[in-house]
């Protein structure tokens, strides 16, 4: 009795996380995402210093986050208008074109990563292609704050 209680349980939160709030989810990675570009963009704009370990670090959370944009999962019909979000109609109306967006995000933060910057001129060039990902997509894809 008590293996089938636990199987049911396993199966419903299991369950769960297929009716996770996809809006909430994808706010969470782009504050992620924030925070990454928050530690970097400074050492960039040279009001910090240069940190290798640091500058890694934040481009290995860019491109973690860059795999866990599902689309289908986290931009489901339906979650354009069902609550609080700053994602574009356009993403439903250009899906091909919201995709592409985020294949080229991963692959430019993934290739960040594997450049591993050494120096900040490095780091200008691998960040300089990852954040005009995300200058292209929130330009096209995202609905500004007034």
């Amino acid at each position: 009795m008590k293996k089938l209680i636990l199987a049911v349980s396993a199966l419903a939160l299991a369950g769960s996380a297929a009716f996770a709030d996809p809006i909430a989810d994808r706010k969470a990675i782009m504050k992620a995402n924030g925070k990454a570009v928050g530690v970097i963009a400074p050492m960039v704009k040279g009001e910090k210093p240069f940190d290798a370990a640091a500058a890694l670090d934040a481009l290995e959370t860019l491109s973690e986050d860059a795999q866990k944009i599902d689309v289908a999962a986290l931009f489901p019909k339906g979650s354009e208008t069902g609550g609080k979000t700053e994602a574009s109609p356009k993403i439903w109306e250009d899906m091909a074109g919201f995709q592409a967006k985020v294949d080229k995000f991963r692959a430019d933060a993934a290739a960040a990563v594997v450049a591993a910057p050494a120096d900040l001129e490095a780091l200008k060039v691998e960040f300089g292609k990852v954040a005009a990902n995300c200058g292209g997509c929130h330009e096209t894809f995202r609905i500004k704050k007034s």
